[in-house]
């Protein structure tokens, strides 16, 4: 399984299609994607787990959201006023 995820992340090129996500604004697709990965990351290491599985949500959201958008949501999580429940 984590030999799986190695390949795939090392194939990674730009965000597969998602069928959640079938129209040209790719917003909610940027913003679900930054959110798995937060929770992906908070669950994990709660369970004392490597947390690579959860690189592909942060690969998949850096290549859709703009840069301006990660930085202002990573301030209001270190601020704790995120909107998101993660």
């Amino acid at each position: 399984m984590a030999e799986d995820i190695q390949q795939k992340l090392q194939n990674y090129r730009t965000a597969p299609f998602d069928a959640r996500f079938p129209n040209q604004n790719q917003t909610k697709n940027c913003w679900q994607n930054y959110l798995d990965y937060h929770r992906c990351q908070k669950s994990l290491e709660a369970k004392g787990v490597d947390i690579t599985p959860c690189d592909w949500y942060k690969r998949v959201y850096k290549s859709i959201c703009p840069m301006s958008w990660i930085e202002k949501w990573d301030t209001q999580r270190e601020d704790g006023t995120f909107p998101g429940k993660i």
